[in-house]
């Protein structure tokens, strides 16, 4: 069985440059993407999993160093291949520093890229090989990023499962990256060439969700002219992804356990079953223990479900992160509105990482998206929305927790009351009960 060849982007403002190099990748079976700017570049790398870059340096609005900079740092094991017209010492030393594995001059002769291509490749598989354990100072794992103790901790897990087919759940607010997970566990493995599909469980119908997910047979019900594969068939070989999957109905809980049982599914409408391998990751922002208790979830599911489980923290207890995405941000719509780098004020940034984020990591998305939009060159505090901006008005260092407020009015009544614990008990509104409790504390 021949063995799959990687995937090349190719990324050139010259046209011919561009045919000439596909003509030789494809020639050499690789698969070629192509590119005529960075902004084309970033949203294939953003949507594919791409096996070698090659780049040219000069080109108009952003040129290849900055895509190469963008890649150093979002997709640090990517090799990075320059082919270039007008080379430099200083563009040389410039790529070398960025990771760049081999530096191509046009014109090329065939056999002079074959053997950068090869170069570019075994270096790779050498650090590869060197580095088998995780680095968890990479500022990015796929399209994770972060570089604090509880996303390096989600990262040691995703390394532990990303080669097998255990069933994965993760659990964090709406907003945290839980997608970005799944995606992560699926695209950094060997199984990454397998298709990977996501189903947002809350987003069907609850009476369609059955026939999306398993598929159905011509006449199961009214409107099904036709036999159609579900998602699960779409997955088989790699992974389908669940998410909101405590807005799965009990009938689709029941063939979900199915399917985790007998390794196999049956199409609605169908009385045959068909063997089918799926790795499943699940997530929810509910609490499905709850939903246990209310028989609104099946506990035998659950328990089928949460093989392996990862938790996402909420972007409050992990503001050292905040920069990093912020970056990200203004990377990705700064090209995309603007055609350049956006950079951020001090002040700005420091807003962002003192404010709480409710919505987590799309919350933050979106407010960079807006700014990048209002702003010209950079983005201050002006460009930011009003409700941010309260946290320029106090010190939260200066704001006491309710507990030490707390602590000192109990304390101000006792004196008051000479330690007359009843009548303390009378002026708070509580009972002697709960002020003994209270003074334990």
């Amino acid at each position: 069985m021949q063995l799959q060849k990687e995937n090349i982007l190719i990324v050139d403002d010259d046209v011919n440059i561009l045919e000439l190099l596909q003509r030789h990748l494809q020639s050499w079976n690789y698969h070629v993407f192509k590119a005529i700017s960075v902004k084309e570049a970033v949203v294939i790398l953003r949507d594919t999993k791409i096996d070698l870059l090659i780049t040219d340096l000069k080109m108009p609005e952003l040129d290849g160093s900055e895509l190469i900079k963008f890649v150093s740092e979002h997709y640090p094991k990517l090799p990075k291949l320059v082919v270039t017209g007008y080379p430099s010492v200083q563009d040389s030393l410039s790529a070398i520093k960025s990771g760049v594995v081999d530096y191509l001059t046009k014109p090329f002769t065939k056999n002079e890229l074959k053997l950068a291509l090869n170069r570019s490749l075994k270096a790779t598989e050498d650090k590869q090989l060197e580095n088998k354990k995780l680095d968890v100072n990479n500022k990015a794992y796929g399209e994770i990023i972060g570089n604090s103790e509880k996303i390096n901790n989600v990262i040691q897990v995703i390394e532990r499962v990303k080669n097998n087919k255990a069933t994965v759940f993760i659990k964090g607010e709406s907003g945290t990256g839980k997608e970005l997970v799944a995606r992560a566990i699926h695209y950094q493995g060997k199984f990454s060439r397998a298709p990977f599909v996501a189903v947002n469980c809350g987003a069907i119908p609850e009476n369609l969700l059955e026939a999306e997910l398993f598929g159905y047979i011509k006449g199961a019900f009214t409107g099904a002219e036709t036999n159609r594969e579900g998602f699960f068939q779409a997955a088989n070989g790699g992974t389908i992804f669940l998410d909101e999957i405590g807005n799965a109905s009990l009938t689709v809980q029941s063939r979900l356990l199915r399917v985790l049982q007998e390794k196999e599914i049956v199409k609605v409408g169908a009385t045959k079953a068909e063997k089918i391998d799926v790795r499943i990751i699940a997530a929810t922002n509910s609490n499905l223990r709850d939903m246990i208790v209310k028989e609104t979830f099946r506990e035998d599911l659950f328990y089928r479900l949460t093989v392996v489980e990862i938790e996402i923290a909420p972007l409050r207890e992990r503001k050292e992160d905040i920069a990093l995405l912020v970056d990200k941000f203004l990377f990705k719509y700064g090209i995309e509105y603007k055609d350049r780098f956006i950079k951020i004020t001090p002040e700005a940034l420091s807003v962002l990482e003192r404010y709480n984020w409710p919505g987590n990591i799309r919350e933050l998305e979106n407010v960079i998206q807006r700014a990048v939009i209002m702003c010209d060159k950079h983005i201050d505090i002006t460009h930011l929305p009003e409700h941010l901006k309260y946290v320029l008005n106090f010190d939260e260092s200066e704001l006491p927790a309710l507990k030490v407020i707390e602590k000192q009015y109990i304390e101000k009544v006792l004196r008051l009351t000479e330690n007359n614990k009843t009548k303390a008990a009378q002026i708070l509104g509580i009972d002697r009960k709960t002020i003994r409790k209270k003074l334990e504390e």
